[in-house]
């Protein structure tokens, strides 16, 4: 889950990748530049950027067709090279938190870097929202769409194997945004979950806190901090079978909404919706895992933004399908583990209204 960022220890990895950035390759054809780049169906744009393969602005109308961007983030792409907020990045190899920062496989116990003391939180120092990633493919038409490429070696972040990691990003109909996450470790078993970290706010980026949202996710249970158990959301504040605002509960909860939902059902379904009753602009999200982080921006603090915006508590809110939190060490958990040669497959579906 996310946990409070402690920007310190973000200070000499930011200088190591401002070096990297400024570094000129001995060999041009194997540069790698970051760029942005747009996919546009009529007044509905999706803005990526290779960097961390993240998104950086998704933009629609609402109810009276007055256009708006609906995720946070920040004003050109510099910000993103030492930020802590991880604004539409793509985290991995394990989005998740993994506790202590380490796990067996296998008979090997695996440390990892504790960029969130003392456990690993989305990926590690570094992780896959750090990194430069390859343009593969780009398509316009009806369904334009990129995918990006990610070589992760044997031992990044101290997770095992070399993994062959791709995502595509594709409107796949009107007002549809897909995401498409696939790894496939090449040498060694090892733990894959990939995930999304949008901060979106139906009513604009920049339109204040989201507490009056309605929000209904499609789970009838949760897993608690830390102890491997799976217990009811039924007479707690995280009950969100039926609608309920944001705000409505929030109260009770010392840190907001940051906890991992099992969502009922399997295979590709629907997992939450949201509506910001302003604007008339609805999201649903529809997801092929067995688990879901609703994050409510609690740990934001005059974040400075797009458009001279300032982010703070209770800005925007998360919605990280993925496997369960910490699942390498608790086996009684679906497992993370992908072995060489599998293919792992994490499909999100966007589907939005006004």
């Amino acid at each position: 889950m996310d946990g409070a960022r402690s920007r310190s220890l973000h200070m000499i990895f930011s200088l190591m990748i401002a070096l990297l950035l400024m570094a000129s390759s001995s060999a041009a054809s194997k540069k790698k530049t970051v760029g942005i780049y747009e996919l546009k169906k009529g007044d509905f744009s999706v803005k990526i950027t290779n960097w961390g393969a993240t998104v950086l602005s998704v933009i629609l109308p609402d109810s009276r067709g007055n256009l708006a961007d609906v995720v946070l983030g920040y004003e050109g792409l510099r910000p993103y090279f030492n930020e802590t907020t991880y604004f539409g990045a793509l985290l991995g190899r394990v989005a998740g938190e993994i506790s202590q920062a380490r796990f067996t496989l296998n008979g090997t116990v695996y440390r990892l870097y504790p960029n969130d003391p003392p456990n690993t939180l989305h990926g590690g120092r570094r992780g896959f929202s750090f990194v430069i990633w390859s343009v593969v493919e780009t398509g316009d038409g009806e369904f334009p769409y990129i995918k990006l490429y990610y070589y992760s070696f044997d031992n990044e972040e101290g997770f095992p194997g070399d993994v062959d990691v791709y995502v595509t990003y594709m409107i796949s109909g009107d007002y549809e945004l897909s995401v498409t996450m696939e790894a496939t470790p090449r040498t060694k078993a090892t733990p894959v979950s990939l995930g999304l970290h949008s901060y979106w706010n139906l009513g604009g980026h920049n339109s204040g806190t989201i507490l009056s949202n309605v929000v209904q996710i499609f789970a009838s249970c949760y897993t608690p901090d830390g102890n491997g158990t799976i217990s009811t959301v039924a007479g707690t504040p995280l009950d969100f079978r039926t609608p309920q605002t944001v705000g409505s509960r929030i109260s009770q909860l010392k840190e907001g909404y940051n906890h991992n939902y099992v969502v009922d059902g399997h295979g590709m379904r629907k997992v939450a919706a949201v509506k910001d009753e302003k604007t008339g602009r609805a999201m649903e999200l529809w997801a092929n895992q067995p688990a879901m982080v609703f994050y409510t921006s609690f740990y934001l603090e005059n974040e400075q933004g797009k458009g001279g915006a300032v982010y703070g508590r209770y800005a925007a809110l998360c919605l990280e399908t993925g496997g369960f939190e910490d699942a390498v060490n608790h086996p009684e958990f679906p497992s993370v583990i992908v072995n060489p040669g599998e293919l792992y497959r994490h499909e999100m579906l966007h589907k939005f209204s006004f």
